[in-house]
């Protein structure tokens, strides 16, 4: 099956401006992001991203929307409906054929510990919005404390993680999803990853919170409650 590749975006996204800080890669308004330079709003990118004509031609390529993503994780992970057993297969073929190459050198971003079934399923989802996976980031500790199989008087000392990858392949199969502008779902700015290669880990560095820091901004407070974020760097080719 014969697949086109997305234009090239991040050229028309950066260099950004934030808090009369200017930014000229996706990897540099993150980083500021988790060191609390500056404070991360999803709903500002997501206007940057609806008003930039590429992201528009990424979105609008298909007549499918998250729907179909949502129908196709519906059943994917189903075991006792028998009944629908090739749904996961039918969904998939089909979002593999409305999928496009991502261009090299795109960065994208995923909150939290990438599965080791991603690289044998060779499916996931991330974010071009580097704001939308802080925000989720953030709300990694609560869900934590949540889960019967952590400690939750330990839980305030595990690292925090946030991963950024790179396209560094030429075949990297990808889905960029429409979602509802009018509701919250607009945030999620999510490119579903369909088939790879290979998802490589090539660093990790450790992020730390200024603990004298003054907190001006609400949005900053699940980050301060922890003293150590760990971000992961990945090739995906």
């Amino acid at each position: 099956m014969n697949h086109s590749t997305l234009v090239e975006i991040d050229s028309s996204l950066y260099p950004q401006v934030w808090s009369q800080h200017t930014f000229s890669n996706a990897e540099s308004l993150l980083l500021a992001m988790l060191n609390g330079s500056i404070t991360p709003d999803p709903y500002a990118f997501t206007q940057i991203l609806q008003d930039n004509e590429v992201y528009q031609d990424w979105v609008n390529a298909t007549v499918f929307g998250r729907y179909i993503q949502r129908s196709f994780a519906a059943f994917y992970q189903q075991t006792e409906d028998s009944f629908n057993t090739e749904l996961p297969a039918l969904f998939r073929h089909e979002l593999h054929r409305y999928g496009q190459y991502l261009p090299l050198g795109q960065i994208l971003f995923v909150a939290g510990n990438i599965p080791e079934s991603t690289r044998r399923e060779k499916l996931f989802t991330t974010t071009i919005n580097p704001a939308t996976a802080v925000l989720a980031m953030q709300q990694l500790p609560q869900l934590a404390k949540q889960s019967a199989f952590l400690n939750t008087k330990n839980s305030n000392s595990q690292p925090i993680v946030i991963n950024q990858i790179r396209v560094t392949g030429r075949q990297v199969l990808g889905f960029p999803l429409r979602h509802n502008k009018r509701t919250s779902e607009r945030i999620r700015n999510e490119i579903l990853i369909l088939d790879f290669n290979d998802l490589r880990l090539v660093d990790e560095q450790i992020v730390n919170e200024v603990e004298d820091k003054e907190i001006e901004e609400e949005s900053n407070i699940a980050l301060l409650e922890h003293s150590t974020i760990l971000l992961r760097f990945y090739e995906l080719r």
